[in-house]
């Protein structure tokens, strides 16, 4: 349920995060376009990259870029730095939206190659780069969930467990004292119906405590708060 990615395969269904910022590169016409993607969770983060390339290129014709921030995308921005209107902010963020990906800056820095490439050349151009940027980057699924805390005798552990594992519930730790607690992420969609079986499945023998809903996600068998 939960993809650690490299590159990007994009389901409609899903959302991502960058967890690795990447970097590529496509050539038009002798015009060179490097495209540099990074995570941003704040506009400040963003200006800040956006500054830095700007800076590490300072001797490039444009430094374009586009970034969406916030959990609800509250923040986004993009700019084409001199490039006509519509030719090279737009398309980049149209590549960001279209693979789901949030909190992320992504700046596009052309070195003009002497050959003018029209409005669909430069369309085409920073929608490539920016793709190859993403396409290079390691990119973690989001999901939207409540933390959950399982509290029970130790002779339910074992059907918990199974339970869990059978709607594949993402378990963070199985702390062992007087009696089990289970700490666990549950995904929105399957928080009524996972309460409903743990509650019928173990008698109403089990203590659970949700948690306020979050965007989170899972590395190498570790937990991501977003």
């Amino acid at each position: 349920m939960w993809n650690f990615l490299r590159g990007f395969y994009i389901m409609t269904c899903m959302e991502y995060e960058i967890l690795k910022n990447g970097e590529g590169k496509f050539t038009e016409k002798k015009s060179v376009f490097i495209a540099a993607v990074a995570t941003a969770r704040s506009e400040e983060e963003a200006l800040s990259f956006i500054g830095a390339k700007k800076k590490e290129h300072y001797d490039a014709r444009h430094n374009c870029f586009a970034y969406v921030i916030g959990d609800n995308d509250e923040i986004i921005r993009s700019s084409d730095d001199g490039e006509p209107s519509g030719t090279a902010g737009r398309p980049m963020l149209d590549v960001i939206t279209g693979h789901h990906l949030h909190n992320v800056v992504v700046v596009v820095t052309r070195y003009f190659g002497g050959v003018l490439l029209g409005t669909g050349g430069l369309v085409r151009a920073y929608t490539k780069a920016t793709e190859a940027g993403i396409e290079d980057s390691v990119l973690l699924e989001r999901c939207k969930g409540k933390p959950l805390s399982i509290g029970m005798d130790y002779t339910l552990l074992g059907k918990i467990q199974y339970i869990l594992k059978e709607n594949e519930i993402f378990v963070e730790d199985t702390i062992y004292d007087a009696n089990v607690t289970i700490k666990a992420y549950v995904e929105t969609e399957l928080v009524d119906s996972l309460n409903k079986e743990l509650i019928n499945q173990s008698g109403g023998k089990v203590s659970l405590e949700w948690g306020d809903e979050c965007n989170y996600g899972i590395s190498e068998g570790k937990l991501l708060l977003f």
